[in-house]
């Protein structure tokens, strides 16, 4: 038990746990954001809402804003205009162990200084909810956060001895072991090989299901036509298209965008946007 002194070194008394989320419930939005980084402006006053039971992909060409705007989302960069919200409250104005009771973040790479076993960096993601009567769920929630990123095998091997994808996919079970409502996941299947990428997406689906609004980076077309509800095309700093795959990932738009011809025809089985470019014979 954690006593009167500790509760106010750990500011556990004062933390409010997140309460419910019903489906369609806005979890993550922002309103004529713009993000300055170096001199330049980045994003360009970007509308975009993240939705409990969804998953929305942030696509677009190198440069178009897409890890710009996550990590706006995650409260990690500064707006430079318009505003930023969280579970329904200004992201700047959550006192950090709250947010991360809220979001949780992937970046891009995963590095750490020392060599921590695996499971201990797993175990990472439950550090916001020390001294919170869900603590006693820890290594249940670690054991099962493994076991879907299929890490569990390596559980005990250095972090630092990993190959880039597993630690990938680790950093992933961190994530999901923090049970934030809100995941924002940069580029998650960029180091990873196609059966794991096709894992990483159906975790993604899974959580969803299961409530949570996940959004995330992809530069695969293919894999988010295949798994998002919907996609935010980015171009530039602006929103160039936001809705269903199926509506957005147009030959003429994605061709504009990616300055590339680009043709999209139907799955012959599922009918999902398949995207490819376009080449000579």
């Amino acid at each position: 038990m954690i006593g009167t002194v500790g509760r106010r070194i750990f500011g556990v008394r004062d933390r409010v746990l997140p309460g419910p989320v019903a489906p369609g419930d806005v979890l993550a939005e922002t309103k004529g954001l713009r993000v300055r980084l170096g001199g330049a402006e980045v994003l360009k006053g970007v509308d975009v809402r993240a939705h409990a039971g969804e998953v929305l992909a942030l696509v677009g060409p190198n440069g178009a804003g897409k890890s710009t705007l996550l990590a706006a989302l995650a409260a990690d960069l500064p707006a430079h205009g318009g505003t930023v919200s969280v579970c329904g409250r200004v992201a700047t104005d959550w006192p950090p162990r709250e947010l991360a009771l809220r979001r949780a973040v992937l970046p891009q790479s995963a590095t750490l200084s020392f060599p921590f076993p695996v499971e201990d960096v797993v175990r990472m993601g439950r550090a916001p909810w020390a001294g919170t009567r869900l603590a006693d769920d820890d290594d249940r929630i670690v054991r099962e956060a493994m076991a879907a990123t299929e890490v569990g095998a390596f559980a005990a091997r250095p972090f630092s001895a990993l190959s880039g994808g597993e630690r990938a996919r680790v950093a992933l079970a961190r994530v999901l072991a923090q049970r934030a409502p809100l995941l924002l996941l940069d580029e998650p299947t960029a180091a990873l090989d196609l059966r794991h990428q096709e894992l990483v997406l159906r975790v993604c689906r899974e959580r969803a299901a299961a409530g949570d609004a996940v959004v995330v980076v992809l530069h695969d077309l293919g894999l988010a036509a295949a798994y998002a509800d919907r996609a935010v095309v980015l171009d530039g700093g602006v929103v160039a298209a936001d809705g269903a795959p199926g509506d957005v990932f147009e030959d003429g738009l994605l061709s504009d965008v990616y300055r590339q011809p680009i043709e999209v025809f139907p799955h012959p089985r599922t009918g999902a946007p398949l995207v490819a470019p376009l080449r000579d014979a």
